[in-house]
């Protein structure tokens, strides 16, 4: 589109939330005219957008189909489902819809890392920039982690941009053209959204769209692209070839290798677990998977790795109360995500005791059932759907309490020194809390007031 055009285009944007005042802020910055809604009779921060975007109109409540269907491009933001009766009634009346990502695509011309997957990628998306900045760049990292994407392009130094992507934003996207991208793994979430696994996977699959490089998990099939494209890949198999990152034996420790080479011990990397290994060759082979379009040494940024010492919120490491290892991974949303911190701290020497609930997305929770019988002592359950949650459960040992507190307490009474005191959700938070950020922060208080308590 040209610039002319885009001066004459009747946009609405959608949704007044982070990325969708990101898209206005653009908007404004681009000289073009917009208005916006929210389908919120009266939103929070409804009189701070009237006054900075004055010359707008802004509409609140109930999206309605046929004032949508009178714009001419639609900008919507992630929170909001494309399947709404009033979204659909624009698209039929053949309105553009696009989102923030799309709008980014098109305003900037510096290359692109871009990373989905149902569990692991903020720590990826981090680790990358890490990475890069480490070999020299200037990476700014951002997109649905830290920064709107839009943000972002109020930089103009930066060298490349590394994007964590959502199944929601990756929707409105169409041709992102990343010099690497990656699916780092699928599992079920967002069900409440998403009409089965094969719609979210579809959902996903579109970071591949003109992609000059996809990286994709080996232990995965879902992070296969369904279109040829040049491939690295990472995975627990050793010699898996050229392109490629694995896991070995040596000494009796797990090694990163690259094409059967020893890089870095498990021991010389902060963040613990099988699963945090997968996210370091998964990063890695991003930065190697751009690093001819970037003319760096990828093996520049090794360093890096060592010196990551991961994100809160995520197998997050609190404190240690009489022996037992307190974990804060309230980041955790998603069963796939929960398996995957019970399986990296699950061990012979110690018992799991599982701190998990909330709102379960219409998820279904027999993957945990195997892993909790092997791993876990105990799983005690808070929030909203808990007692649905213990039904799936079966064959482990289980108990409904109502709070976090409540779960804690029995735990932390309990568990016994070598054992681990893990909060992995598994659930949405906002049943008792305003966000996962703010259940992780809540329980790290308690964990600091309880271990005033042992001193």
């Amino acid at each position: 589109m040209t610039t002319d055009k885009n001066a004459r285009l009747k946009r609405m944007i959608v949704g007044l939330g982070m990325s969708g005042l990101s898209c206005a802020r653009f908007c404004q910055r681009q000289g073009w005219s917009f208005d916006l809604c929210d389908s919120r009779e009266q939103p929070t921060n409804l009189s701070s957008v009237q006054q900075e975007f004055s010359h707008s109109r802004v509409v609140c409540g109930p999206l309605q189909g046929e004032l949508l269907a009178s714009y001419d491009e639609l900008i919507v933001s992630p929170g909001v489902a494309l399947s709404e009766p009033a979204i659909q009634q624009a698209i039929a009346a053949g309105v553009t819809i696009s989102g923030d990502i799309q709008l980014f695509k098109q305003s900037v011309k510096k290359p692109v890392i871009a990373i989905t997957g149902s569990n692991g990628k903020s720590t990826v998306t981090t680790l990358v920039g890490d990475i890069l900045n480490a070999c020299g760049l200037k990476a700014l990292v951002g997109g649905n982690i830290g920064l709107p994407a839009l943000d972002l392009t109020l930089d103009s130094a930066a060298d490349v941009y590394v994007l964590e992507l959502s199944s929601f934003q990756l929707e409105t996207t169409t041709d992102l053209g990343a010099c690497a991208a990656t699916i780092l793994n699928l599992s079920e979430d967002h069900m409440d959204r998403y009409s089965g696994m094969a719609d979210y996977l579809a959902a996903k699959q579109r970071i591949f769209q003109q992609a000059a490089a996809a990286v994709v998990n080996r232990d995965d099939q879902a992070s296969q692209p369904q279109q040829e494209l040049s491939q690295w890949s990472f995975g627990e198999q050793t010699n898996a070839g050229q392109q490629a990152f694995g896991l070995l034996q040596q000494d009796g420790q797990d090694w990163i290798c690259y094409a059967g080479e020893p890089l870095l011990s498990a021991t010389d990397i902060k963040i613990k677990g099988r699963h945090n290994l997968a996210n370091v060759m998964a990063a890695l082979a991003l930065v190697a998977a751009a690093a001819p379009q970037l003319n760096i040494n990828w093996r520049d940024g090794l360093e890096a790795v060592r010196q990551f010492a991961g994100l809160a919120h995520r197998c997050q490491w609190v404190a240690n109360i009489n022996g037992v290892d307190c974990y804060n991974d309230s980041k955790g949303t998603n069963v796939g995500s929960t398996l995957a911190a019970i399986n990296g701290l699950g061990h012979a020497d110690g018992k799991i005791w599982l701190l998990a609930g909330g709102v379960d997305k219409d998820q279904s929770f027999n993957d945990l059932v195997k892993p909790c019988q092997q791993f876990v002592a105990e799983v005690l359950l808070f929030g909203r759907d808990a007692s649905a949650i213990a039904e799936d459960l079966q064959g482990c040992k289980t108990r409904v309490v109502n709070t976090l507190d409540q779960a804690f307490g029995l735990a932390l009474k309990a568990a016994q020194p070598g054992d681990v005191i893990l909060l992995s959700p598994a659930c949405a938070s906002f049943d008792q809390f305003k966000n996962y950020a703010v259940r992780g922060e809540y329980f790290c208080q308690l964990v600091k007031d309880a271990e005033v308590s042992y001193v």
